[in-house]
Parts: C-alpha cells; sequence; structure tokens
C-alpha cells in the first residue's frame, strides 16, 4: 500500500507538529485522529485545521525536516505552514485498507476543496497508499493555473517523478518553465530528462524568441545530454547571449553533452570551462530563476 515506513514518517511529523503547536491545538488534534473511521468527521477535521493550529510558517529545523526526506527521499515540508503539516499528518492517518472507500474518502476532498486545502492535499501524494490511483489527480493538478498549487506538485515533491508517464511529466516540467517556476525544486528534474522534453522546450525558445522575449536559463538544463544537430543552433544562440546568466547555462548544459561541435564551442570559451571543471558554476547557484 505504502512505499515508505508510514509509521515512522508519521511520528517524525507528530514530534514537528507538537513543538509547533499549542496544547489545546495538540489536544484537538490528537482527538481528531481517533475519528478517523467517520468520514464526515474526517472532512469537518480537514476544514477546521487552520483556526484550531494556526498558519504561522514552520522555523527551520534542519535535522528534522532531514529525517522525514531520509523516510521519504525527495519530500520536504521546509516552508510550509503548520496547517499544511497537520492536514497532510492527517490524510496519512485514514486507514487504507478499503481501497475503494480510502480512495473515495481522499477524491471527495479535492472536490471540494479551496485553494490551502488543494495545497495540502497535493503535498500529500507521496504520503498516499495506492500510488497509482493518485496519476489522473496528478495530471490534473498541472492544469492548475493557481500557483501555490503548482508549487505544491511541483516543489519538493517525489510523486511526479516516481509515477507520472513521459508526456505528463513533461507536461509538468514545461509548465513549470512557462509559469517561471524554480526548476531547481523538482524533484528527479534531471533523472526524467528526456529527448523529446529538450524539443519541446526548444521549440517553446524559438517561439519566444520570435516574441522578442526572454528564454528562462533555466531551460537549457533540460537539452543539454540531447544536444545533437537539431539542438546545436539553439545552444550556439545561448551561449553567446549578452546575458551572463544566458551564457552560463547555456556552458552548463554543453558540459553535459557528448555532441562533438557543442564540445568545441565550450573549448574556444577556456573561463568557462574552467569554472564548470572546478565547480565554480552550477545550476543552483549562479543559474537561478529570473
Amino acid at each position: 500500500m505504502f512505499t515508505y515506513d508510514v509509521l515512522k514518517l508519521q511520528a517524525l511529523m507528530e514530534e514537528l507538529i507538537m513543538a509547533n503547536c499549542k496544547e489545546d491545538a495538540r489536544s484537538w488534534l490528537q482527538e481528531r485522529k481517533a475519528l478517523l473511521s467517520d468520514p464526515k468527521g474526517f472532512n469537518s477535521s480537514f476544514a477546521q485545521v487552520p483556526r484550531k493550529t494556526g498558519t504561522a510558517f514552520l522555523p527551520v529545523i534542519v535535522p528534522e525536516q532531514q529525517a522525514i526526506g531520509q523516510v521519504c527521499p525527495g519530500f520536504n515540508v521546509g516552508g510550509w505552514r503548520i496547517d499544511r503539516l497537520c492536514r497532510v499528518w492527517l490524510l496519512t492517518q485514514l486507514d487504507a485498507k478499503d481501497k475503494e472507500k480510502y480512495f473515495n474518502s481522499i477524491e471527495n476532498l479535492f472536490r471540494s476543496a479551496a485553494m490551502n486545502e488543494l495545497v495540502a492535499l497535493y503535498s500529500s501524494l507521496p504520503l498516499l497508499a495506492w500510488p497509482s490511483l493518485w496519476i489522473k489527480r496528478c495530471a490534473e493538478g498541472i492544469r492548475s493555473n493557481i500557483g501555490d498549487v503548482l508549487e505544491a506538485i511541483m516543489y519538493n515533491n517525489p510523486y511526479p517523478a516516481a509515477n507520472l508517464d513521459e508526456p505528463a511529466w513533461n507536461q509538468l516540467v514545461l509548465k513549470a518553465v512557462f509559469t517561471e517556476k524554480n526548476i531547481n525544486l523538482i524533484y528527479g528534474l534531471d533523472r526524467r530528462a528526456n529527448k523529446e522534453l529538450a524539443y519541446i522546450l526548444s521549440d517553446y525558445a524559438h517561439e519566444r524568441w520570435a516574441a522578442n522575449r526572454k528564454v528562462p536559463p533555466q531551460l537549457w538544463r533540460l537539452t543539454g545530454k540531447f544536444i545533437d544537430e537539431k539542438l546545436f543552433p539553439d545552444i550556439e544562440k545561448a551561449l553567446h547571449d549578452q546575458n551572463l546568466t544566458t551564457k552560463n547555462a547555456a556552458a552548463l548544459a554543453i558540459a553535459e553533452s557528448a555532441y562533438p561541435p557543442a564540445k568545441d564551442l565550450l573549448k574556444a570559451m577556456p573561463t568557462l570551462q574552467s569554472a564548470i571543471n572546478n565547480n565554480n558554476l552550477s545550476w543552483e547557484k549562479d543559474v537561478l530563476p529570473v
């Protein structure tokens, strides 16, 4: 049912919750935990969470957050509010033995959820039982125009990389680029890179250039391994861009390429090549979203 040690993760999340909630909120959460067998009661509890726990942002507690990520690789609660964490924690408490009942209970929440509830629901995808049940729901979320919902699916969420097929994954990445999200936070980004996506992003870059609009430099991160005769003119243009961030991005992409003409381009720029070879230039610190 679950792809991780659910009891261990529940305990880690509960520890974080108890450290960041007042006594009355802690008592209320424990009461709600004991009543989860009633679907109507659960829906009501899920909606009431912010009124009971508040909406303060969690402090940065690195050891606890790292421990959570070790149980469920790629999952990270950094930057969350306490109500989001409590809602996700409650979802992990639902009895998953009856597959149909479990699915219907959570699917009904999705159908009636307000924005912050949707954020918690999509954040919970990697923690829900029966992972294949939620693929269509994840794909539907990617079509959302609500920024917070998109970030809940994209950022520090291992579910898409583990479960989406290639077309749906490519749509997620394209949506992230199109909406100027920080693709550094997409778990599995480099592992799921593929030639079809590289070609799609190339077409998107051409559309931007034709409209005299800037191409997001991080876009080139997804092309490096697939540079060929089709993509080479694009990467060459980016490498000679006057914008330093774009130039850096093109250089980093070429460093991942085995295409000889591209490698020759970088050899002609020894300063850039040296910076990459010495790890003084990277996607995370030098090619940030703009």
